[in-house]
């Protein structure tokens, strides 16, 4: 049983274009695990922490952007608030709710519930910006009800930065970790917060992903982590942790260190049943370490993509590798310093061949003199992975430029800061949201292209929405979440 599923149903048209096209005759999407609404269709949550609510500067809210036979943005959404009935909290000035949002079955009900972070939260009991996750659940015609999950233990703890939720532990039931500030931990259902680890991260959130790396395939997911750590000198670090059931915690198996990374992703890029796990915008963060963490140094240069391939055994993992940036063969785009290439990454099945690719946002990236315009590339894998037998990839890019996406590349628009897939209007293909959360002087946007082409693409903007219109920069598309 794989952890993650996805509906295939696309042929590359060809690398050198800006467009996949759709087969005759597309496959049968797999089980949705994005439908919130109960309609068969898969949705979209979009966080915006930066948002007001009532007036409340940075209070936070979700934007539930619902799937259906024309895709995303057609059948309006729901905006959901710590004001909307059956939420837990109050809309406070700076909880920043939606920091977080991971999409899951929670209460196994069989209709997707969304998981939120508001790390700003002020919490009664234990003091401000304490943090808490909530969940919202997912019912027929649009959630109803909520309920608090897990509150930060102390002033400042700031739980709710980062979320990841998965069957972790292998009951059948869905959990969640939280990234919280100098923290990780898991919660799940019916039992206390375990404390994952530690650690001075500098002010970062740790990031974090699921996937089964140990080789198990017994459809338990494992979590990867990438933090920094500041004490006693800066350091970065990615570790895999599995679940022991003697200890009844999570049991760290795997690490790299000096390995700075913005992003995770977990995907089988060769096709060979285990999960291989991708570190985006990775660059060594040590000169002395003579480990080369991300690969070879030249290929850091404006962001790398550095992937550790599972091999069926939990001590073999990442024993094969590969390195790719912007300089590699076949990958769109020049590496510049600045790119920020793989700030953001999302793994899907694209192309239909059994084997998962890889979209990498790069929201620094300058589209002609536009400093930080942004763009996304499309990585397509194959037998021996992202990268060929000859040092090559097959790629697809995108931006606000690109011939049939719409608007116009701008400076500092960040589009591909956010990513996320998911069959959508249930054709069968994969849709690919690209976030641009600069667009219009930080207003933002969502970019939608339909089985991950130019063709048909649109934008979803507040205005176009329906939003209440925000003082402050809401900056919509920073934090995109389906499943």
């Amino acid at each position: 049983m794989r952890i993650r599923t996805y509906a295939a149903a696309l042929t590359v048209a060809a690398t050198a274009g800006l467009s996949l096209a759709p087969p005759a005759t597309a496959a049968i999407p797999a089980p949705l695990v994005s439908d919130v609404d109960g309609d068969g269709f898969a949705d979209l949550a979009v966080g915006v922490p930066d948002g007001a609510v009532g007036g409340k500067a940075k209070a936070g809210y979700v934007d539930l952007v619902w799937g259906g036979p024309k895709g995303l943005g057609h059948r309006g959404g729901m905006r959901i608030t710590q004001a909307t009935p059956g939420v837990p909290g109050t809309p406070e000035k700076g909880d920043r709710f939606g920091a977080a949002v991971s999409v899951a079955d929670v209460n196994g009900d069989g209709t997707a519930d969304l998981v939120v972070g508001a790390p700003g939260e002020d919490v009664r009991t234990t003091g401000a910006d304490a943090g808490t996750v909530a969940v919202v659940y997912g019912a027929r015609g649009g959630p109803r009800t909520g309920a608090t999950i897990l509150n930060g233990p102390r002033r400042s703890a700031g739980y709710g930065r980062s979320l990841a939720a998965a069957d972790f532990t292998g009951d059948g039931v869905t959990d969640v970790a939280v990234g919280a500030t100098d923290a990780v931990v898991l919660k799940r259902r019916g039992a206390p917060a375990t404390t994952v680890f530690t650690g001075a991260m500098g002010g970062r959130a740790p990031v974090l992903a699921a996937g089964d790396f140990d080789g198990s395939d017994d459809g338990t997911a494992d979590l990867a982590t990438a933090y920094w750590s500041t004490t006693p000198f800066t350091q970065s670090h990615v570790r895999l942790w599995t679940w022991s059931a003697q200890e009844t915690s999570l049991a760290n198996f795997w690490n790299t260190d000096n390995a700075g990374v913005s992003s995770l992703a977990a995907g089988d890029f060769d096709g060979d049943g285990h999960d291989d796990l991708a570190l985006g915008e990775c660059r060594e963060i040590a000169d002395e370490n003579i480990d080369d963490p991300c690969g070879p140094e030249e290929l850091a240069e404006g962001g790398g993509i550095h992937v550790h391939y599972g091999a069926g055994v939990p001590w073999n993992f990442g024993y094969r590798a590969q390195t790719l940036n912007q300089d590699t063969p076949g990958v769109r785009g020049v590496a510049e310093s600045g790119d920020r290439f793989g700030a953001a990454l999302r793994a899907a099945d694209v192309d239909g061949d059994g084997r998962d690719d890889l979209i990498a946002g790069a929201p620094g990236e300058a589209i002609g003199s536009r400093t930080g315009a942004g763009a996304a590339t499309l990585l397509l894998g194959g037998p021996t992975g992202l990268v060929d037998a000859h040092g090559a990839c097959r790629s697809v890019a995108y931006h606000q430029d690109s011939r049939g996406v719409p608007g116009v590349a701008e400076t500092d628009d960040a589009f591909g800061s956010a990513l996320a897939t998911a069959d959508f209007d249930r054709d069968g293909s994969i849709d690919l949201a690209v976030g641009s959360p600069g667009e219009n002087a930080g207003s933002g946007g969502v970019w939608v292209l339909p089985a991950a082409s130019s063709a048909g693409s649109g934008v979803l903007t507040p205005a176009r929405l329906g939003l209440p219109s925000s003082s402050g920069a809401p900056h919509y598309g920073r934090t995109l979440a389906s499943r």
